[in-house]
């Protein structure tokens, strides 16, 4: 047997013959697909010729006609929409589908119409809306190529496809209708308006439409100031985003950048040296942009944004390029941040909130939220949120009482355990209550004592008598004057006293108007988040009435400043004391059932904030938080007083509370409730007429702030204080 003729590495002679013929038939088929795509070019450009050629017959008239601008509504492509600071900072940005911010020409650097022009159309201001010349030089390239390396389009055929058509294709109707509109487009429009849209229009990558939002996106600075290089760069993309993607494909990217280089060298639109200089940069210099994605100050955006929709709807507010002008500080936000987490610093500790309003007209100042070991919640408590508000609704009910003239220095209630029964089917001696049963905390009572005494400790029975004597109905329509835009209506569509101590959820959005209403001197505003709003046009929106305080006297100058008077007081000789710091100032505490919920609410002559604490998942007992159970004398005074002895320095006006010109007019009531329903009592005998605890009228403060703890350590709690006898509200009848 002879050896393979394989393996000794000589062929047949009908092997040779078979690959010969093979090898020529591919290059029949090759040649035979390169005449085929040549003719399909050569006669897609000679209907297109042969089209405009005859543009004065009756056909092309015909064709002409029906490309019509006016009748093509142009691609809703959106703009994004921004959010400012008071003071102009950018707090975020709702984008659109199509991440884009459109930019005058004179807001773009000088490189970018270059960079642009050379490597897209390089006669663009020689030509009208077609480039002849062009569309013969890329057909021949794309022949001997065998497939697409040159476009052939200009920039205004680009323009016209991006703007009227909404599914481009590669047939020859869409090619023809492309030319139709870029011709009606380059008679109706100048060359500079069709460069300025262009750029504004064209896809970048990354989700960046327009050369702002490219600028942004992989430099993190306008447009205005981009380098030779970097603008070389962005040209570029267009062609191929993904293919030459900065991020991604860095080498391509740089090969693609100095290819515009060599373009604009070629038109003149940069000196050899200056070629030379940029083309040894080899490095592309990316700093990644987060304007389109950061939000800052995320509750009150989010706040903002629901405003903006409703105003304006959804789509509007998505794609409409708005620039919204806000009232929110910086400042004072960065102060309420830190007066949080300088108070509560454990990833354990519940979450805590602050709402600012200035008094004047309505503005909100500051609006955050902090919920250590869980920066992604998402619940804004200062909005929509509801908690039940303990006895910071105190205050509604002592302005409901003045109002009616019952005069709380002089008249007296009873501070004795109180059982509200009114079917005679109830019983405060079932466990649960099946009646109404209002109690102190630590079950100590003063007896007959003033309602602003009563006040001043915070003494759920005396308010619940006085809530029952003023009426639910009225203690309603109080609060929703004041500013409570909750429903306080219980699930069967009433009204119940039990509203007085705080039984009724609502928000501290809700508590913040309230307590600024009278802070006004019974003024209310509207809370007030957007100054102004800018259209996509550049015009100022001046119907919908932002940045228009809506101011209404709700109660009479005398009654708020009679409330103000004791809830001053109460800031030195009550339950406010943790919260006082030399100042000015009014304000009442508030603790719900349970310790689950702890507010402050007060005031200056020229600021007010609203704190709250709580769990964000749901109503969970706060008894030990750094070893205390929390109350409103404790953590929220302690907030409240860190953020406004830093935050009036920016609110230093007026520094006085309003002085009433009216005079208070005091009514003798029949007070039905004001000693009746006392219980027999353990401990301190209802007569007794002395006060409680000497350590804030029975309610402690929070302990000293300690050293922040290191991240992997968690200190042991300090020895409990004495329990708080701020007195929970009970349940609802």
């Amino acid at each position: 047997m002879s050896p393979s003729s394989r393996g000794r590495g000589v062929r047949p002679s009908t092997d040779l013959l078979l690959e010969h013929r093979l090898r020529k038939r591919r290059r029949e088929r090759t040649k035979a697909r390169r005449r085929k795509f040549a003719r399909f070019v050569v006669g897609s450009v000679i209907a297109v010729f042969v089209v405009l050629g005859a543009s004065g017959f009756t056909g092309a008239a015909v064709w002409m006609s029906s490309c019509n601008l006016k009748s093509l509504h142009p691609v809703e492509d959106g703009q994004n929409s921004f959010i400012f600071a008071a003071d102009g900072s950018l707090l975020g940005s709702i984008p659109a589908e199509k991440n884009r911010e459109p930019v005058a020409m004179d807001q773009m650097s000088q490189w970018v119409p270059k960079a642009t022009i050379a490597i897209e159309d390089r006669r663009f201001w020689d030509h009208g809306a077609l480039d002849y010349p062009g569309i013969v030089r890329a057909l021949f390239a794309d022949i001997r190529a065998g497939h697409v390396v040159q476009g052939g389009s200009t920039i205004t055929q680009q323009l016209a496809r991006n703007l009227y058509i909404k599914k481009p294709s590669q047939t020859f109707g869409r090619k023809a209708t492309e030319a139709c509109l870029a011709i009606k487009l380059a008679r109706e429009k100048s060359k500079s308006w069709i460069l300025t849209a262009y750029m504004n229009q064209v896809f970048y990558g990354n989700h960046a439409y327009g050369i702002e939002a490219a600028a942004q996106t992989y430099f993190s600075k306008k447009a205005k100031r981009l380098t030779l290089t970097e603008a070389a760069l962005l040209a570029g993309l267009p062609q191929a985003p993904t293919d030459y993607d900065p991020f991604h494909r860095p080498a391509q990217a740089i090969a693609r950048r100095d290819e515009v280089l060599r373009a604009m060298l070629g038109i003149g639109a940069i000196t050899s040296t200056q070629y030379a200089d940029a083309v040894a940069q080899r490095h592309l210099h990316l700093k990644p942009g987060r304007v389109y994605t950061r939000i800052r100050e995320p509750y009150f955006f989010s706040y903002v944004e629901a405003q903006l929709q409703k105003k304006y709807g959804t789509n509007t507010v998505r794609t409409g390029g708005l620039k919204v002008y806000t009232t929110i500080d910086p400042r004072l936000q960065r102060i309420a941040t830190k007066a949080i987490k300088d108070t509560l610093y454990y990833t354990s500790d519940p979450a805590a909130a602050i709402v600012s309003i200035n008094p004047a007209n309505g503005a909100i100042r500051a609006m955050t939220e902090v919920t250590p070991g869980d920066s992604k919640n998402q619940v804004n408590f200062l909005s929509s949120a509801h908690r039940q508000a303990g006895s910071t609704f105190k205050a509604i009910v002592l302005t409901t009482a003045v109002s009616q003239g019952i005069n709380p220095a002089t008249t007296e209630y009873l501070s004795a355990p109180f059982e509200y029964n009114p079917t005679g089917a109830g019983s405060c001696n079932t466990n649960p209550p099946t009646a109404w049963c209002p109690q102190t905390y630590d079950h100590t009572y003063i007896g007959a004592t003033t309602i602003e005494n009563g006040t001043l400790r915070s003494d759920n029975t005396v308010y619940a008598r006085l809530s029952l004597d003023v009426g639910p109905e009225n203690l309603a329509a109080m609060a929703y004057k004041l500013g409570i835009r909750t429903d306080l209506h219980t699930a069967d569509g009433a009204y119940v006293p039990a509203m007085g101590l705080g039984a009724m959820a609502v928000t501290p959005m809700d508590m913040a108007s309230v307590y600024t209403t009278l802070a006004a001197g019974g003024i209310y505003s509207k809370p007030m988040a957007i100054r102004k709003v800018v259209l996509s046009g550049g015009k100022v929106d001046t119907e919908s009435g932002w940045g228009v305080p809506r101011r209404t006297r709700v109660v009479p100058d005398w009654v708020a400043a009679e409330v103000t008077r004791i809830l001053e007081e109460n800031m030195t000789g009550g339950t406010g004391r943790g919260a006082y710091f030399g100042r000015t100032s009014a304000g009442k505490t508030g603790t719900t059932d349970s310790f689950a919920d702890a507010w402050f609410c007060g005031f200056t002559p020229s600021l007010e904030a609203t704190i709250w604490i709580g769990y964000p998942s749901g109503e969970i007992p706060m008894t030990s938080v750094h070893g205390i159970s929390v109350s409103g004398p404790t953590f929220p005074a302690t907030i409240w007083r860190l953020f406004m002895e830093r935050a009036v320095d920016y609110a230093p006006f007026p520094t006085d509370f309003p002085v009433a010109r009216s005079s208070p007019v005091w009514v003798t009531h029949h007070l039905q409730y004001a000693m009746s329903g006392a219980l027999p009592t353990t401990g301190v005998s209802p007569t007794t007429t002395s006060q409680t605890n000497t350590s804030g009228d029975g309610f402690q403060v929070a302990p000293p702030p300690k050293p922040k703890p290191a991240p992997t350590t968690t200190p042991p709690p300090p020895p409990p204080p004495p329990t708080t006898t701020e007195p929970a509200p009970g349940p609802p009848p």
